[in-house]
């Protein structure tokens, strides 16, 4: 291995400083104390000559064996971001301009016993300015973002993490580095680059089959024999086959029948069953006399993407089916978790990941203008049931098609696919990030008569390439050109359909700012809504850590700067207008927390109300509209810490949106909304049993901590994985039987209770803004702190009905087991989980309890 200390200089020599590897010159100037965090207030743009500079990266080891004993000796790169020309020994060895593929370089003739190695790169915006500019024949859109977000241009022109350029959620970092692996690999006769299991059920068998698929380099000139044993003990499955490898790239592919008597288990996503997975063992004894053994781990799954006639409805369904059953995909999308990978550990992955799952999430899109994620990403979502929808890196731009570039592109794919395809959390292929929406909605002004060579360059790469080496390596998992798409529709006329945002194919992006968002008819109803979403600040605490005081309000310079979503901070203040009064405060500091907790209030309803809609879409066609099958939110995580639409901050506090999250994707949920004067309560359910449960609805004025009239609808019956109406009383008629309620005075509460301790969440339906509520008088919220084991319990009391209730322990790292509640009992118990060690001290220090009546 070559990780470790090397030097790292400036292009021109004047610094010269010690940098780890993996790392990026970004982080190893930082280590050393040579700039700030570049997150902190301004330096994302106050640090641009780091990435217009060329840096080197340089060291010298010795070779910890003898070079003349081995046939083939090669330097290998897991990870080079992104142009660099590489020399060992002052001769260049080979050169990279693709972040996303491997490298592997023969440097047989050239090692030594001691040895001198160079990565020289190039500033990846000279890069991409030069490959534009020499892209003469026509233009290729867009040539740079908007100015909101401070970025660079042409990031389309390099095979680069797109957002890395800037985004409207993040920062303008075009890192330099050797970000992943590195090391000296020395064979004779053969050695295995990738080793992948694929398993399928064959229906006409009734029997698990399991494709075991080797790739070697083979440097021997003739075939090398050998036999391959495959042992997995827990399935009473054992084969051995004989085999040969052919000199150059050979592979072998092994198809494993499971023994018929061994009951497997499948592998489930979350909230539907175990992830059950089998150690097997690979050994491989070739003539040549030394043997290979490779341990590795069999999920066994089947997934198909369901696009079929609906009965009364035009168009196509639109859905997942794991092991034979339809799942309701719930979650939202992933972006990479910082600008600089090499911070991004298994600790940060498993914290993000394990959030998204204990908010009741089975899946996330891993979107394409990111990276394609570390091994580690994906052994986590295999091990706790997170579905992935995988997009290849690609994103809201068109693309070159010219053969160097298209050369980049199929190494980039074919080293992917066969990294990634053992997972069984990755269920969906999908080439790129909107650009079919991008060129039927002509994003970029294409004049007419020019269109067909944009069209024709689609093609060439999602359709004519990409696609083609991801059926030829994985047919064990469904592709899809682009999201959003029309599916089955769009293929049919000619991979870019007329309007792809059609909610009767397909999945559909949807976002609106200016409609309200409490307004469930503003929303599609859609087969598959894979982004949606709202954005919001992150806590005080979370700022505060990268801006000093002139910065706290919500107009400061800082502010402005940190927003690169075009009119973003005014959308927010319109959004949280509609509902809730406005912060007033004098003090500009206590008008900041004030307004960043509304924001937060506001998003977490808004994606409540829409992911609600989409829950209770499933199993009804209205006017051909319907069946929906899936809700990923938009967005998970940060990048940094900023207004955005995500419902995890940087760092992995949790929004009230998250906490929302837990709710609205419980497997058991009542939804409500009014139609027409009428109140409707569906009973959503994930469960694979139909259930026969007690509806409890309460109705509270505001002004009372006594409910002013319950009613228990006994019997109801919720049918398994389906959304069905339970409950429906016109307004007038709920505020009747509830004396002295208007609608500005009271509000609904209720939730699904079950024998054995089943029950949902209490869910809430506000009869009118909290803006206009009549009795909401400010109350005394206050909480103790005990220890229980290695929980916290805080007990809450009140005084009055509150709305939104927040509890905010600064940056202490844990989460609640609920927030944001509406608090309608004088006494709550909240469970506190602490991420690192504290106390009941720290934690009475720093918390703040915050509802609606305390923004002035």
């Amino acid at each position: 291995s070559l990780r470790g200390s090397w030097g790292l200089r400036s292009g021109n020599g004047s610094l010269c400083l010690k940098a780890e590897v993996p790392g990026c010159v970004h982080t190893a100037l930082l280590r050393q104390g040579l700039i700030q965090d570049p997150y902190y207030r301004f330096n994302d743009v106050v640090y641009r000559w780091i990435s217009l500079d060329n840096w080197t990266y340089s060291r010298t080891f010795k070779t910890p064996f003898d070079v003349r004993k081995w046939q083939k000796v090669n330097l290998v790169f897991d990870g080079v971001d992104t142009v660099a020309q590489i020399l060992l020994n002052n001769v260049t060895v080979g050169r990279t301009d693709n972040m996303f593929n491997r490298y592997s370089f023969d440097i047989t003739s050239v090692i030594k016993e001691v040895n001198f190695v160079e990565v020289r790169f190039l500033s990846a915006i000279s890069y991409a300015a030069e490959q534009n500019r020499s892209h003469k024949a026509y233009s290729i859109p867009p040539a740079c973002p908007p100015p909101e977000q401070k970025g660079e241009c042409h990031v389309n022109f390099i095979r680069k993490e797109q957002c890395s350029f800037s985004w409207d959620w993040g920062p303008s970092f075009p890192t330099q580095g050797i970000w992943k692996d590195v090391r000296i690999e020395a064979y004779n006769h053969y050695h295995l680059i990738y080793f992948s299991l694929t398993p399928f059920f064959v229906k006409s068998a009734q029997q698990w089959c399991l494709e075991i698929e080797s790739i070697f380099d083979v440097v021997s000139s003739k075939p090398i024999a050998g036999r391959v044993t495959v042992n997995i003990p827990k399935l009473q499955t054992q084969q051995t086959f004989s085999v040969k490898l052919q000199p150059g790239e050979g592979s072998i592919v092994l198809l494993v029948n499971i023994n018929k008597t061994s009951a497997v288990e499948a592998w489930w996503p979350n909230g539907h069953g175990k992830q059950t997975g089998y150690d097997i063992k690979t050994t491989f004894i070739m003539e040549t006399g030394y043997q290979i053994e490779k341990y590795s781990k069999a999920y066994f799954r089947t997934v198909e993407l369901v696009q079929e006639p609906i009965p009364g409805s035009p168009g196509l369904s639109f859905y997942f089916r794991i092991n034979g059953r339809p799942i309701f995909l719930k979650g939202s999308n992933w972006i990479p978790a910082d600008s600089f990978q090499d911070r991004v550990t298994y600790d940060t992955l498993r914290l993000l990941l394990k959030s998204a799952a204990d908010a009741n999430m089975n899946a996330l899109r891993v979107w394409g203008g990111g990276v394609y994620e570390q091994d580690e990403f994906y052994d986590i979502c295999d091990e706790i049931g997170i579905m992935i929808w995988q997009d290849f890196m690609f994103a809201c731009a068109l693309y070159p098609t010219d053969q160097n570039y298209l050369a980049s592109v199929r190494a980039e794919v074919l080293h992917q696919v066969r990294r990634l395809k053992s997972h069984p959390s990755i269920i969906l292929w999908s080439g790129n990030n909107e650009n079919e929406a991008a060129i039927s909605s002509n994003w970029f002004s294409i004049p007419c008569d020019k269109r067909e060579v944009y069209i024709r360059d689609y093609l060439m790469l999602y359709v004519k390439n990409i696609r083609e080496i991801v059926l030829r390596e994985d047919r064990s998992r469904p592709f899809i050109a682009s999201s959003p798409t029309n599916g089955l529709e769009s293929v049919k006329e000619g991979w870019i359909s007329q309007d792809p945002y059609d909610t009767h194919y397909g999945d559909t992006h949807f976002y609106d700012y200016n409609s309200d968002c409490w307004n469930w008819k503003v929303y599609p109803k859609t087969r598959f809504a894979s982004e949606y979403g709202f954005q919001s600040w992150p806590s005080f605490s979370t700022i505060e850590k990268v801006s000093s005081a002139e910065d706290w309000s919500y107009v400061s310079n800082f502010s402005l700067h940190r927003q690169h979503h075009d009119s973003g901070n005014v959308q927010m203040l319109q959004e949280v207008g509609y509902h809730f009064k406005l912060p007033q405060s004098t003090d500009p500091v206590k008008k900041f927390k004030d307004t960043i907790y509304l924001t937060q209030v506001m998003q977490a309803q808004c994606t409540k109300t829409e992911t609600e809609f989409y829950r209770v879409s499933q199993s009804e066609i209205i006017k051909g509209e319907g069946h929906t099958m899936g809700a990923l939110y938009w967005q998970l995580n940060d990048i940094w810490q900023a207004p955005s639409w995500a419902s995890l901050e940087y760092g992995g506090k949790w929004k009230l949106l998250h906490y929302f999250a837990q709710n609205f994707f419980a497997p058991l949920l009542p939804v409500a909304h009014e139609d027409q004067g009428v109140l409707y309560i569906y009973g959503v359910s994930d469960l694979h049993v139909d259930q026969k449960l007690t509806l409890r609805v309460v109705v509270h004025a505001w002004s009372s901590l006594e409910p002013v009239c319950t009613l228990a609808k006994e019997g109801v019956t919720v049918k398994a994985q389906s959304a069905v109406p339970i409950y429906k009383e016109s307004i007038s008629d709920v505020l009747e039987r509830c004396r002295n309620c208007t609608r500005k005075s009271c509000v609904v509460t209720f939730c699904l209770v079950g024998e054995d301790g089943l029950r949902s969440p209490t869910n809430h339906f506000f009869l009118s803004s909290l803006k206009d509520a009549v009795g909401l008088e400010k109350t005394q919220l206050s909480a103790s702190v005990s220890q229980q084991d290695d929980t916290y319990i805080f007990v809450l009391q009140t005084t009055a009905i509150a709305p939104f209730v927040s509890l905010d322990v600064g940056s202490i790292k844990g989460r609640f087991s609920d927030n944001g509640f509406l608090m309608t009992e004088k006494r709550k118990v909240v469970v506190f989980y602490p991420w690192e060690p504290t106390s009941v001290e720290e934690l009475e220090k720093s918390l703040t309890l915050t509802s609606l009546l305390d923004v002035v």
